[in-house]
């Protein structure tokens, strides 16, 4: 993003910077690619100069107040309570993100995967495969995997933690100030909006205390984390046993978190690791049966939708990402069938 080219050291980071209009344009830009057929983008659009000078004079004022949410709920593949912001809104996220997101990106580890550049959930599921095939040396020895995940994370990220680790490389009171503005839109202690580009790296920050952790204080060698679940390897069970009470112990009286009770699970990497929506075996990484069935239920319910083709684009993308020839040929010719059928009605 161009708008990382400013100011990116600890300290440096300037709020008239970020906010200036050219940083808004720049913002308006990244924000608006892929989106520009939605009703609310192009209602913006109509008066981009005039919305886009407001949105500068208010800032530059320090009179800007994040608007209210629209809340929905999606179900593919879990329940998830999505809150949406105003474009407006939308574009302060990405001129902040932008522009904070390569500071502190750099201090991250290596196998922490969720929204961050030439990362996501394939790249953590084949790290996975690696790490197995490491640790049971070539399939031949012993290999555990812990998987645990944290309980209702989103709603549960204290915002006095999150600001106080964002000072930590943020010192300029101004950008602070529109920060803690975002972080009250939605609600005054904890929480944090799925749904807001700002909190893909506010949950970064935050489980970034996580990942240094076990890397550093347990000294676990073969750890990969995707938001809020996460995974670690080893040839001794005994040994993963043994840190989940510390890593209980840890998130709770440092992050104010507690682990799923019901998701701390140790299995045998000969079984099968369900990461991802993947199953990572020996040899091989297959998608969930649950996942199979849904992308077939999927695209049956869409395919007289406009957007069809997109929705099959994206999962024979999530089936390229595993050793699935023969189902992507299924799901192909299944999609011909029913394509032939509404033909003939």
């Amino acid at each position: 993003m161009k708008n990382s080219k400013i100011l990116k050291k600890a300290g440096e980071i300037n709020y008239w910077n970020l906010i200036s209009i050219e940083s808004l344009f720049q913002a308006w830009s990244e924000f608006k690619v892929g989106k520009r057929y939605r009703k609310d983008v192009q209602i913006f659009e109509k008066n981009l100069e005039d919305n886009l000078f407001n949105l500068f004079e208010e800032l530059k004022a320090k009179i800007y107040n994040h608007a209210s949410y629209a809340a929905f709920n999606i179900y593919d593949p879990k329940f998830r309570h999505i809150h949406k912001a105003t474009v407006r809104d939308r574009i302060v996220h990405h001129a902040i993100v932008s522009v904070i997101e390569p500071l502190f990106d750099k201090g991250f580890i290596y196998d922490s995967y969720s929204c961050r550049v030439n990362k996501g959930t394939h790249r953590a599921v084949k790290r996975l495969a690696v790490f197995i095939r490491k640790v049971s040396n070539n399939y031949s020895g012993e290999c555990f995997c812990l998987k645990l995940d944290i309980k209702k994370f989103f709603a549960s990220v204290d915002h006095d933690i999150l600001l106080n680790l964002i000072k930590r490389k943020i010192y300029d009171k101004d950008l602070i100030w529109l920060l803690e503005n975002i972080l009250k839109s939605f609600s005054e202690e904890k929480g944090i909006p799925i749904g807001n580009l700002t909190s893909q790296i506010f949950a970064n920050i935050y489980l970034n205390e996580l990942d240094q952790f076990i890397k550093h204080e347990l000294k676990v060698k073969y750890y990969v984390r995707y938001a809020d679940d996460f995974a670690i390897l080893s040839e001794d069970k005994r040994y993963l046993e043994k840190i989940i009470p510390k890593i209980e112990k840890f998130l709770k009286n440092q992050l104010e978190l507690s682990l799923h009770p019901n998701k701390i699970k140790i299995r045998k990497y000969i079984r099968g690791i369900d990461f991802l929506g993947y199953i990572v075996l020996p040899h091989y990484i297959l998608p969930r049966t649950k996942t199979k069935k849904r992308v077939f239920k999927k695209l049956k319910e869409k395919i007289s939708e406009p957007n069809f083709n997109q929705s099959l684009q994206s999962y024979l993308g999530y089936l390229r990402h595993s050793n699935s020839y023969k189902l992507t040929q299924q799901l192909k010719n299944q999609v011909w069938l029913w394509r032939s059928e509404l033909v003939e009605k």
